[in-house]
């Protein structure tokens, strides 16, 4: 496969970053709807429609500055509120609304991945059919397994750290929550130590090379 350059590289990653965090956030208030809070859904956030979840700063600008200085694509969208109030089993309801979100995510890179497969098929007799979809079904695996394994990290306010918040004992659940304001800045400060793309990046490989087509994810990407 030919070697994409950063401005095609930015064009193929857009459709498919867009998707991942529309469907992820929207599967959060999809949950958090079925379990007895309507909050987002009375907010409109329960939607495919993107406008809806996108943050300016850190949907648009963030990524695209980060990709652009640093190869490395790092952003968040507006979180979907949720009244933990009036969920049934306000503990468990919260750890299953969280983990939601990289659940879409995770079905979403099967889904690029099946791409990549029908791409292949296609390959030797319509190139101009099969190289977008090989091309974007790799973008497409790799943002959702990114999104996944960087949610899916203990801290909070990430998805990660609601799951583990709930499975703590209430005291230490009280403790761990008031970090919560300094998650972005944690977060902030991994990246730009370098720290968080050491984490990920062993992670994010293992999970690709789970799924169908992680040869070509990882000859576009990671060679």
């Amino acid at each position: 496969m030919q070697a994409l350059n950063q401005i095609q590289l930015l064009a193929i990653l857009a459709l498919p970053v867009l998707l991942a965090i529309t469907v992820h956030e929207a599967a959060h208030g999809w949950v958090a709807s079925r379990l007895g809070d309507n909050t987002a859904k009375m907010l409109g956030r329960v939607t495919f429609n993107p406008i809806k979840h996108v943050d300016p700063i850190g949907t648009i600008v963030v990524p695209v500055v980060t990709f652009m200085l640093a190869g490395f694509l790092f952003g968040w969208a507006k979180p979907v509120p949720v009244n933990w109030r009036n969920l049934k089993h306000p503990r468990r309801d919260m750890a299953l609304v969280a983990v939601a979100g990289p659940g879409a995510n995770l079905l979403m890179a099967l889904v690029w991945a099946l791409l990549i497969q029908v791409g292949l098929l296609l390959l030797q007799s319509s190139q101009w059919v099969a190289l977008p979809l090989i091309y974007s079904g790799a973008a497409g695996v790799l943002i959702n397994v990114f999104l996944m394994v960087l949610n899916l990290l203990p801290l909070l306010p990430l998805d990660g750290g609601r799951v583990l918040n709930a499975m703590l004992p209430p005291r230490m659940a009280y403790y761990f929550s008031r970090l919560e304001p300094y998650g972005l800045i944690i977060l902030i400060a991994l990246l730009v130590t370098g720290l968080l793309g050491s984490i990920l990046l062993p992670l994010v490989i293992a999970a690709v090379g789970l799924l169908p087509g992680s040869g070509i994810v990882k000859e576009l990407f990671f060679v």
